[in-house]
């Protein structure tokens, strides 16, 4: 995959949803001065940037930020209340809340002090708050839509569809009718 072929799939899709590109920083830089504004034209709505923490590099931040994109910022579970104000004044679109520590993947149960970090988030930002790393079952996917403003599922839809098109559809339907039952 490249960055252009990214584009030209993401132009052809035409989705009808608000899509939201995860990446590490080097291929954003690498796609050229002009790459903020290209994924904006060819249908993205927000960034995420996973190894760019505020501060990191503020000319960085500030190219990002300064954008046609929502800039995405991650919260993890241990930060503390005013690192998670700070984090969310620089950020845009929504806040990424990790449910859990450690590394992504499939979980077999959400945290049980997640409820309150989803608070505490709320307390230190208005923006709205998703929350994911291992939501991978329709009931996760209900219990965090019961807290948050959004469920992000992200390792159980790439293992679904190393199956099959089909597994991965059927997966994301099952988590939806979950979440609007919630």
């Amino acid at each position: 995959m490249t960055f252009d072929r990214l584009l030209e799939l993401i132009s052809r899709a035409r989705a009808s949803v608000p899509l939201v590109l995860m990446s590490y920083l080097n291929p954003i830089i690498a796609a050229g001065p002009d790459a903020l504004e290209r994924l904006a034209q060819a249908g993205f709505s927000g960034l995420l940037l996973t190894d760019l923490p505020v501060g990191a590099d503020p000319e960085r931040e500030a190219w990002v930020g300064s954008g046609p994109l929502s800039y995405i910022r991650l919260v993890a579970p241990t930060t503390p209340q005013e690192r998670m104000r700070e984090i969310a004044s620089h950020g845009s679109g929504f806040v990424y809340l990790i449910s859990r520590l450690g590394v992504t993947g499939i979980s077999e149960r959400l945290p049980d002090e997640l409820p309150q970090t989803v608070e505490r988030l709320r307390a230190a930002s208005t923006l709205p708050v998703c929350v994911g790393f291992g939501v991978s079952r329709p009931e996760q996917a209900a219990a965090v839509a019961r807290i948050a403003d959004g469920v992000v599922v992200g390792s159980a839809i790439v293992r679904a569809a190393g199956e099959s098109v089909e597994a991965a559809a059927t997966l994301a339907a099952s988590l939806r009718a979950a979440i609007d039952a919630a």
